[in-house]
This record gives C-alpha cells, sequence and structure tokens, in this order.
C-alpha cells in the first residue's frame, strides 16, 4: 500500500491533482450525507446541557438568548470564511490544510506571505494536527462517550448513582463501536450519521412543539420579561459573555467539520449547500429549543438541572418522559460518529504531507477508509475516559481553539495575495475574516485577563510542547529504524 504523501502538494485553481498513490479516499458522501454530518456533527449534548452554564454566565433569560443567536451567526459567518478556503483547496483535513498551504509551502511556485523561514512556514499546521490528534479530538470523543453512557444507564438506575465500572465500560463500548464503523465503511458511517441526525432533530421537534403548545395557552412570564436579571448575584462582565459564547459554541462545534472530508464528496457544491442549509437550520432549532425550555421551567429552574432536557421532560411529558433521555443518548451517539469520521481526516493529511507517522497516512486496501488514524484517535478516547473528570480538560483547551480559528482566518487573508490566482468559486468580504479573527482574539484572551487560571498555561505549554515532536522529526526528518518495522506492520493489517 502507498501512502497519499504526494497527493496534497499539487494544488493550484481549486483543483487537485494525486500523484503516485495507488489507494485514495473515495468520494461517497451526498449531498444529504454532507448536510447530515454537519446537522448531526453540530446537535451533541451541548442544547440539552448548555443552556443552563450559559443562564448562569449572562444572569438574565434575554441575553442568554442572545447569545445563542449570536452564537449561531458567528458559525454561519465563520462557515462562509470556511467555504471559500473549501472551495479554493478542496483538500480533506480542514484548518490543517489551510495553514499548510499559506504557510507551510515556500517554492518559487507557491510563495509564503513575506517569505516564512522554511523552519518557521510549517508550525501553525503542524500545531494545529499536533493538538487536535492527540488532545482536542479524542477528549471530545471521551466526553461524547460518557454522556451517552450517563444518559443511557439513567433509566436503569433511578434511585441510585451509576456505578463508575458499568459507566466507564459502557462509555469504552461507544468508542470501539463507531470507531470500528468508521474504520469499516464510509458509506455504513454516513449512514449511521443520517440515523442518528433524524433522531435529534426529531428530539428537539418535540420539545420545540411543546413550547408553541405552552406560548398558546400563554405561559410566558419568564419571557415576557427576559432581560431583566433574576439574580442580583450574577454579574455580568467581559470574562462571563466570552465563557457564555465557550459554552455556546460548544453546542454548535461541528459547523467546520465537513471541510475536514472535502475530497470525500461527490461534488465540490455539496459543501456550499450543506453549510449553508446545515448551520442555519440548527441555529433556529436551537434557539426555538431554549424559548421552549422557558415555557415550563424558571431560571432558577434551569440552573437547578443536571440535565435541562430531561427535566423539562418530566414536566411536559408525564408517563413519555423516558424518550427524552433516550433522545438524549442517541444525539450524543450520532455526535460521537461524526467527531470520529472527522477526527481520522487530520492526522491522515497530516501523515501524507510528512507532518505525522507514516503509519497514519494509510488507507485500507479494500475499505478506502483511514482505519489507522481512526484508531488511533479511539486508542486515545479510551486513554482519557480512565480519569475521573475530563471535562475540566476540554474546558481549557477549548479556548485554544480560537487561536487555531484566529490563525485560519489569517490564512484566508494571506492567500488573497499570496494565492490570487486560485480558482475561487465562493470569495466572501474580507471584513468577515477579519471579524471572525478580531472575535476569536476576544474569546481567546477575555477570560484569561479577567480571570487567570494556571490550567490555561498547561494547555498552552502542551501545544507549544509540539515543537519538540516538529523539530526533530519534521524539520530535521530524524528517522529511526523501528518506525519502519512498525510502518510495516501496519501495512500487514491495513
Amino acid at each position: 500500500m502507498k501512502d497519499m504523501q504526494k497527493s496534497a502538494e499539487e494544488v493550484g485553481n481549486g483543483k487537485v491533482v494525486l500523484v503516485d498513490a495507488d489507494v485514495e479516499l473515495k468520494k461517497e458522501i451526498g449531498l444529504m450525507a454532507a448536510i447530515a454530518l454537519i446537522v448531526g456533527s453540530m446537535i451533541g449534548s451541548g442544547i440539552f446541557i448548555s443552556p443552563k452554564v450559559i443562564l448562569q454566565r449572562t444572569g438574565s433569560v434575554g441575553l442568554s438568548l442572545v447569545i445563542w443567536g449570536g452564537c449561531g451567526l458567528l458559525a454561519l459567518v465563520g462557515g462562509l470564511c470556511y467555504l471559500e478556503l473549501g472551495t479554493m483547496l478542496p483538500l480533506s483535513g480542514g484548518d490543517y490544510s489551510y495553514l499548510h498551504e499559506a504557510y507551510g509551502k515556500n517554492t518559487k511556485k507557491h510563495k509564503t506571505f513575506g517569505n516564512i523561514p522554511a523552519f518557521l512556514g510549517p508550525i501553525p499546521s503542524f500545531l494545529f494536527a499536533w493538538t487536535l490528534t492527540f488532545v482536542m479530538k479524542p477528549s471530545a470523543l471521551a466526553i461524547m462517550s460518557m454522556s451517552f453512557a450517563t444518559y443511557a444507564l439513567a433509566p436503569f438506575y433511578p434511585d441510585c448513582g451509576i456505578p463508575d465500572v458499568v459507566l466507564k465500560l459502557t462509555a469504552a463500548a461507544v468508542i470501539l463501536v463507531v470507531s470500528g464503523v468508521n474504520s469499516y465503511s464510509v458509506k455504513y458511517a454516513v449512514r449511521v450519521q443520517s440515523f442518528f441526525t433524524y433522531a435529534k432533530v426529531i428530539a428537539l421537534i418535540i420539545i420545540i412543539v411543546g413550547g408553541i403548545v405552552n406560548l398558546a395557552n400563554g405561559k410566558t412570564e419568564y419571557l415576557v420579561n427576559g432581560f431583566e436579571k433574576f439574580d442580583d448575584e450574577i454579574e455580568t462582565s467581559f470574562s462571563s459573555i466570552a465563557l457564555a459564547i465557550y459554552s455556546g459554541m460548544w453546542a454548535y462545534d461541528g459547523w467546520n467539520n465537513l471541510n475536514l472530508a472535502t475530497e470525500e464528496l461527490k461534488h465540490p457544491r455539496h459543501l456550499v449547500i450543506a453549510v449553508l442549509v446545515g448551520v442555519p437550520f440548527v441555529t433556529i432549532l436551537y434557539i426555538l429549543t431554549n424559548i421552549a425550555y422557558f415555557t415550563v421551567m424558571s431560571p432558577e429552574e434551569v440552573l437547578a438541572s443536571d440535565a435541562v432536557a430531561v427535566t423539562w421532560a418530566d414536566a411536559m411529558l408525564g408517563v413519555m418522559a423516558w424518550c427524552i433521555p433516550i433522545f438524549v443518548a442517541a444525539s450524543v451517539f450520532g455526535a460521537a460518529n461524526g467527531s470520529v469520521f472527522t477526527a481520522g481526516r487530520i492526522s491522515h493529511v497530516a501523515a501524507r504531507n510528512g507532518r505525522m507517522p507514516e503509519l497514519l497516512s494509510f488507507i485500507h486496501a479494500r475499505r478506502y477508509t483511514p482505519s489507522p488514524a481512526i484508531i488511533l484517535n479511539g486508542f486515545l478516547g479510551l486513554l482519557m475516559i480512565i480519569p475521573s473528570n475530563i471535562e475540566g480538560l476540554i474546558d481549557f483547551f477549548s479556548f485554544t481553539g480560537w487561536m487555531f480559528y484566529a490563525s485560519t482566518m489569517t490564512a484566508l487573508i494571506v492567500m488573497r495575495w499570496t494565492r490570487p490566482n486560485f480558482k475561487r468559486p465562493i470569495k466572501v468580504p474580507i471584513v468577515l475574516p477579519i471579524l471572525v479573527f478580531i472575535i476569536a482574539i476576544y474569546l481567546l484572551f477575555a477570560p484569561i485577563v479577567e480571570n487567570p487560571q494556571i490550567e490555561y498555561l498547561f494547555a498552552v505549554m502542551f501545544v507549544l510542547a509540539g515543537l519538540l515532536m516538529y523539530t526533530p522529526f519534521v524539520y530535521y526528518s530524524v528517522h529511526f529504524d523501528a518506525s519502519d518495522k512498525l510502518t510495516i506492520l501496519g501495512q500487514l493489517f491495513f
């Protein structure tokens, strides 16, 4: 089996040229599957849990709804910027590919901005791949699998807590199942994604219909004076608003996931349609769902609830309340499947460019899936369910995500000058990436300036620790014989 290392190096005028590659990712994602991947990745546990956190950080119902709408608008604006990048560079890997094109090349044909030194140019794309491969994606998978286990097992332990070993074994089973499905077949993976997308949309529609019924019956007491503070002890600040947006964007996470699998789309226009349909659709669902919550629950009841949707169901659905936890579990399972699908593409694309071990660039000879990269993500996810609390990890690493969003926006702006002749089927006004960049910088620094915590430093140190791997193994190409043996062993399996 040959890897895909050369395939991403011949890019221009919006075309991808695959060079010397016998096995490549197949174009198996149609329009409906593309929409399901975006919608299904975005709708996870966030809409069922985050309303509590956002309300706590904003202090009023009205402002919390503004945050939900604003996060949806930010996701859409960001999605438009990624559409320009994804249609100009139709490569899988998302941010990695864009940062690599903007800064990681310095040849006569492709200049970097200001002729960046050869050592520095590949660093942004490498650190993105390093952070998402080894922390962000595995930890997100671990959190989603634990959330699934919590909701799925809750009906079996109504009067006591779920035993920790049972919870973690169930979470491990979820990771193994979604990793196995994604390693086995792209077609089956997108079918699973589509099925669970329908399930989670049905769950939200049930809640929304209940809210409409309540509004028709005049239950608006918590909405009519929505911008009044319900608790004077809650202070609203730049930091608290930034943290509220963090929680909101966690619920919207996945709006750019399709860019990670661009090469597998049956037609490039599917990326455009999926983003323009999927992101506004989810935004509308989220706002209406939050309104529905407040037709039944007071702000104090929302804050007292560990799972807002479940509390809402207990009040509204009576004996049928059990269906909402099942739908929530299905929603989280679908999000976990989407996370695994896209995670494998990041390390796979980085490896074929020589930025990760060669083994991760391999594609299964018959299945046409990046199996080694998917298996690595699943293995790291299994390790991360061992600690008793991993939510704090993702909280402090979430802000590093905004560092990469800001970097990708600079890549878009830079390539307007360094790649002026590249075909751009979609070209957004330059003010949009500048706006996203400014918001990303605000979200990156506001919580640190107002409430500095040592965990933020640890997160930055881990990102920069990638340089310890980059310098010897990428820049100086230090090579061990053992890596060749591992590669050969991998070829026997993949």
